[in-house]
């Protein structure tokens, strides 16, 4: 991993100390303040990670927080970087990485349809699965599904004495 310290000190030389944490072999993952994402992940893409795999994103409820998690993957040296940067739950922007990967769009979307989060400069959020969606993104913490489900399947019982046929305690 000589390679990827030397790309740890020149980052620190152009944005300041970052965290960087090797959870494999070949696995690594970098926290970043928001205002530098774009300028690392341009780096990083010029220096061979120039596959994004993965956009994902991580409720924080407690800390009043979304964690995007922008996953990048060399194919030279097999190295995965996972750069993470945190926003606040209250105001969920992010710029968007299209420029740099045009796959971006779709995770954006994805993203935007489960948590709310808002991408500057991606126009196209428009609802992958969710057609006519009225509640809160169901993947945000604060999201109840019982309630929704009580709310928008009123005839539905939920039996919890349900046991499937062929379950240990059937005869």
């Amino acid at each position: 991993m000589n390679s990827m310290n030397e790309l740890i000190k020149e980052v620190e030389n152009l944005f300041g100390t970052i965290k960087l944490n090797q959870i494999a072999e070949r696995k690594c993952t970098v926290d970043t303040d928001l205002k530098n994402l774009i300028s690392i992940l341009e780096l990083f893409k010029l220096k061979g990670w120039n596959h994004l795999s993965l956009i994902s994103c991580v409720d924080w409820i407690d800390d009043n927080q979304f964690e995007l998690i922008y996953t990048l993957f060399n194919w030279e040296n097999g190295i995965t970087l996972m750069v993470s940067t945190k926003i606040s739950r209250e105001t969920p922007v992010a710029p968007t990485v299209m420029g740099l990967w045009p796959t971006a769009r779709f995770y954006e979307r994805d993203i935007h349809e489960f948590f709310g989060v808002k991408f500057d400069g991606n126009d196209d959020m428009k609802p992958l699965i969710l057609e006519n969606w009225k509640d809160i993104p169901p993947m945000r913490k604060d999201f109840d599904p019982h309630k929704f489900s009580k709310e928008n399947f009123p005839d539905r019982t939920y039996d919890v004495d349900f046991i499937p046929e062929g379950s240990e305690k059937d005869g």
